[in-house]
């Protein structure tokens, strides 16, 4: 049996060459990268059968906002409700399909449809429907509007960012995300993420890297390319003093005991009141499976939303998450900076590395590659997940 994509096959038996155990495994075949073709069938069957990172809640800055957003090809939209609430729908409009959202705005009245306008709530319930039933006949016999409203995705938001499970069948957020909460709450205290804030200055960038989303993924997962690729960060945070991560089927990636930057770059932010005192100097990178990366040190956190916009083209979305409201004043402004601009340092030099890696993948001599049995344990996690995705799509 194979899985099948437009015109492309991937046997099983490859899919059981990755999931061997490490030393024997080998990585997923070049087409998964460099095939244009596989990149709406993933959207379908492996980011839309999870929980995948879209946004985040702060690109929303105010009750009554939408914003569409593109996620591989499909138009979504996200709507802050009067209330606060958070929705995502398909941005189309019922009646012909129209694009409803071209631009991020305040809604003052409801949503509507330039073409024929018709009218939504940010709920998604479709409330006007203009000479539907003949001019100046606002309404038809038989038509119901509660039949009609937005098609809405499910999704959730956590620690201000908004996840959507296409296909509607993921487990429940919550216990997708409560392996990752219940580790870090050894760090951050329970509800430590409910105190982390986004700051006027110092808390956002943007990458577009020429590469697939899983080589950016397969990146972050290890610390193997340090001393090589990250000369600066091996400074305060060196391989030898990392660790590996295997949290659970959904998450993988790398820790550090003697991460400082605060010293390297003459921080000082406050820091979460329940760290230990004895971790101080411990972070956590993780892979969320399968576009977040994740960044825990005691003075602040980190998310990055990898956004796949093609085969071979990423936008990877940084959002810096500082600890309490006096964080995020203008005293601490210098030293959110200075965290931003380290940060941007270490992810800009991964740029050559993973845009080198989707080049390579051109290459017929390069089979999936191999793994070092010690240091490529999170990366051979992911691909793994890949692989067993494939696998079920297959049947």
């Amino acid at each position: 049996m194979t899985t099948t994509t437009a015109n492309h096959r991937i046997p099983l038996a490859t899919l059981d060459a990755v999931r061997q155990p490490i030393a024997d495994a080998n990585g997923m075949p070049n087409a998964v990268y460099d095939d244009p073709s596989f990149f709406e069938y993933e959207r379908d069957q492996v980011l839309g059968k999870s929980w995948a990172g879209l946004a985040f809640a702060s690109e929303l800055p105010k009750n009554g906002f939408a914003k569409p957003v593109e996620f591989m090809g499909l138009p979504l939209a996200i709507m802050r409700n009067r209330d606060g609430e958070l929705k995502v729908f398909h941005n189309i409009c019922s009646h012909r399909g129209m694009i409803l959202l071209r631009e991020e705005t305040e809604v003052e009245g409801m949503v509507r449809c330039p073409y024929h306008s018709w009218t939504y709530d940010l709920n998604g319930n479709l409330k006007g429907t203009p000479h539907i039933g003949g001019v100046g006949k606002h309404s038809a016999e038989g038509f119901v509007c509660e039949k009609h409203g937005l098609k809405e995705i499910r999704s959730a938001t956590w620690m201000g960012i908004v996840f959507i499970n296409l296909s509607g069948d993921a487990e429940p957020f919550d216990q997708f995300i409560a392996p990752l909460v219940q580790r870090w709450e050894e760090f951050t205290g329970k509800g430590g993420f409910e105190k982390v804030q986004v700051a006027p200055t110092g808390s956002n960038m943007e990458l577009t890297v020429n590469a697939n989303w899983k080589l950016a993924v397969e990146n972050y997962c290890e610390a193997y390319h340090l001393p090589w690729v990250h000369p600066s960060l091996n400074t305060y945070s060196p391989l030898d003093q990392h660790y590996n991560l295997i949290v659970n089927e959904n998450m993988s990636g790398q820790g550090s005991y003697t991460y400082n930057l605060s010293d390297v770059a003459g921080t000082s932010l406050p820091q979460f009141e329940d760290w230990p005192q004895d971790k101080i100097r411990q972070a956590e990178y993780v892979s969320l499976y399968p576009n977040v990366l994740l960044g825990v040190q005691a003075d602040h956190v980190f998310a990055i939303i990898l956004q796949p916009q093609a085969n071979n083209r990423t936008l990877e979305k940084l959002e810096l998450f500082y600890v309490g409201p006096e964080a995020s004043g203008d005293k601490y402004a210098a030293c959110r900076s200075a965290v931003l601009e380290s940060w941007k340092v270490v992810f800009g030099e991964d740029v050559f590395a993973v845009e080198g890696m989707q080049n390579g993948r051109k290459s017929p001599a390069f089979q999936g590659g191999v793994f070092s049995p010690v240091l490529d344990g999170p990366t051979h996690h992911f691909h793994r997940w890949v692989a067993d995705k494939y696998a079920q799509a297959a049947g």
